[in-house]
């Protein structure tokens, strides 16, 4: 992976009428921040395939990548945060993985044995050809490296435990240790390929080994247990090329390495009750139009490029371009002082929060702008988050190729600026009648949706002698038409609008605002 500087797009022009909130409403203000753009690096696509051969008693199963670009280095998902660095090799590449134990078919259950596996590109355990294997109290340690780091982040070449050509794995107490490049923990490859994993205590120490990992369509269930991986690209919790199923309930999860977040996704994750802490990298990353739904989760992330990051790569790892989060109950926090909460780059993203505790040290909400992905002018983010019952603070930004969206709801507040710089292409803020904005900068908006005025005052805004402005039209256009009757019986009608009206000590000579 390598690290580039990003630069923001100059802005461009908006057109339309911008009428201006100037809020009487004085209390000591905040400060917002800007947001250091994520620095990540774009990797080379490539495409595999995955065979079952027998041979006597010891099933092989023959990986092939068919690729071009530079020679291959350790990792996993191409390209991105947690991802593997650069492409593959410019021939074919074909390894084939073996077992210390291997079970081609049939269905086998072994309790408290002890599987070790010393050579390169070899697993600990393997099991395919549809075969069926409970683990009780065992023991896996593999040591061997990886001669292909996308054979082993899309095949699971050399991973710990492999489930493949739709076998399924079922494994409680006991743990995984591998010490090898590219050994991933865990690994479920394949359509009909499990594996299920039930107070497990996985650790993966190289580069390139993940906790587990899904792909092409290969599921992976966790209960309980504990992850710890140390090297770079090393997510706990991953899925990578053609996408697959990753669950997990309660446990603990750390990653050490650097580009390692706690959840890299290209397909679906889905957490509940699990305490995560990424000691240099995101919380979460999303690659694609694939997702990360997490409930009553703590997540810690010290990254300096971002705590959840929304994206597309490019590499072919993940089609589609709105990615989301949804997380409901919990907290997420990011601790580096040039982080953004959120960052959105060279797709849409979807941020969904429901009574999540979202902390960050950076002043950085959400961060919407141009990265190291896509075609130049055109790679820019869309960012949408939904709060339902939140208590926001921090500014949010965009480039000129960047749209933010924000919609409060349910007694959720922000406190920040939105769009300080004026740098973004659009920018939008919609409150429900419950919900606050405290503004901590002059803020420049596209559209504002449901201020609240109750007379001359704007109740749900406070500005704190800043000024705000907004497309009078187009914020129209996004309102219901209806009557509205505001807290003290005054009603109007149309699709909201106020008349301006001149009050004392307000930044401005007028207040105009939308209604609820």
């Amino acid at each position: 992976m390598n690290d580039s500087t990003e630069t923001r797009h100059p802005r461009t022009r908006r057109t339309g009428v911008l009428l201006t909130i100037a809020i009487s409403l004085v209390i000591a203000a905040g400060c917002s921040g800007s947001a250091t753009p994520a620095s990540t690096a774009a990797a080379t696509g490539t495409t595999t395939a995955a065979t079952s051969t027998t041979n006597g008693s010891t099933t092989a199963i023959t990986t092939g990548v068919a690729a071009s670009g530079s020679p291959a280095s350790v990792g996993a998902p191409g390209g991105g945060p947690g991802g593997a660095p650069g492409g593959s090799s410019s021939t074919a590449l074909a390894s084939t993985a073996t077992g210390a134990y291997s079970q081609s078919g049939g269905k086998t259950s072994k309790t408290g044995e002890t599987y070790t596996a010393t050579n390169a590109d070899e697993s600990g355990v393997l099991a395919s050809s549809g075969a069926t294997l409970t683990l009780k109290n065992a023991t896996v340690a593999t040591s061997g490296n990886t001669s292909s780091s996308d054979n082993s982040s899309f095949a699971g070449l050399n991973a710990g435990v492999l489930a493949t050509g739709s076998s399924t794995i079922s494994m409680t107490g006991g743990s995984i240790a591998t010490t090898g490049t590219g050994a991933n923990g865990g690994f479920a490859s394949g359509t009909g390929s499990s594996l299920t994993l039930k107070d497990v205590t996985i650790t993966t120490t190289a580069d390139g080994g993940h906790g587990v990992m899904a792909t092409q369509g290969g599921t992976v269930t966790v209960t309980g247990g504990s992850m710890t991986t140390s090297g770079a690209h090393g997510a706990p919790l991953a899925t990578d090329r053609g996408g697959g199923t990753v669950t997990a309930t309660g446990g603990t999860y750390v990653a050490n390495g650097t580009d390692s977040p706690g959840i890299y996704s290209t397909g679906s994750i889905t957490v509940s009750g699990a305490t995560f802490t990424e000691k240099a990298s995101e919380n979460i990353v999303i690659e694609g139009a694939n997702s990360a739904t997490l409930a009553d989760t703590t997540m810690t992330s010290g990254s300096d490029k971002s705590g959840v990051m929304i994206y597309q790569s490019m590499s072919g790892d993940a089609t589609g371009s709105q990615g989301t989060v949804t997380m409901s109950g919990g907290s997420l926090a990011t601790t580096s002082t040039s982080a953004p909460a959120f960052y959105v780059t060279n797709s849409t993203g979807v941020i969904r929060l429901t009574n999540v505790k979202v902390t960050e040290a950076s002043g950085v909400l959400l961060e919407a702008a141009a990265g190291n992905w896509g075609t130049s002018g055109s790679n820019g983010g869309v960012a949408k988050l939904t709060a339902s019952g939140e208590t926001l603070t921090g500014g949010v930004a965009a480039d000129g190729i960047s749209s933010v969206e924000l919609s409060l709801a349910n007694g959720s507040t922000l406190t920040g600026a939105i769009n300080a710089d004026k740098a973004a292409k659009s920018t939008g803020l919609t409150l429900d009648g419950t919900s606050s904005w405290t503004v901590t900068a002059d803020s420049h908006l596209t559209t504002l949706v449901g201020a609240v005025v109750s007379g001359t005052s704007i109740t749900n805004i406070a500005g704190n002698g800043n000024t705000v402005t907004y497309d009078a039209t187009a914020s129209a256009k996004r309102r219901p038409q209806r009557r509205h009757v505001h807290a003290r019986g005054r009603r109007h009608a149309g699709p909201g609008l106020v008349n301006c009206s001149t009050r004392p000590g307000s930044v401005g000579a007028h207040a105009c605002c939308s209604g609820s």
